[in-house]
């Protein structure tokens, strides 16, 4: 069984999914999307979900600092929905992703010594790596609490 983590932006929808296990998350690629014209790159997520054999979704959930919701967080269950659409048989969870591009930043900043535009190329990615790696670390091996 593999999960497909998702960091959702306005215009990228990076993308990560976990081993067979469910223990790591391995990050995949970014998929380019268009809120504005509502373009959301569901047509890649279907070709990733056959590939991977996706047994789940997991999106980040961008909170205020505070724990309260605004529009990033609506965007993203909206995205939510977009998915139980067009994929009724796959259960959705929401991980609160709180901090974890700046994770990600530092990451890249302090492990990998790339360049700032090529850690603009990947931020999304890794975030949406550390987005499914801590759902996987709260809910354990082959996860089974997807909603």
């Amino acid at each position: 069984m593999r999960l497909m983590g998702l960091d959702v932006g306005s215009r990228t929808v990076g993308i990560s999914i976990s081993d067979p296990l469910g223990w790591t998350a391995q990050a995949v690629e970014i998929i380019r999307i268009n809120e504005d014209e509502e373009s959301f790159g569901l047509d890649r997520v279907a070709e990733l979900v056959k590939k991977e054999q996706v047994a789940g979704f997991v999106l980040g959930l961008p909170k205020n600092m505070n724990n309260t919701e605004g529009p990033r967080v609506e965007a993203s269950k909206h995205y939510g929905e977009l998915l139980q659409e067009r994929f009724p048989e796959i259960p959705i969870d929401f991980q609160d992703e709180r901090l974890t591009t700046v994770e990600a930043h530092r990451m890249l900043v302090e492990e990998a010594d790339i360049s700032r535009a090529k850690q603009k190329k990947v931020i999304d990615e890794v975030a949406a790596t550390f987005i499914l790696q801590s759902y996987l670390d709260r809910h354990g091996r082959l996860v089974q609490k997807l909603k």
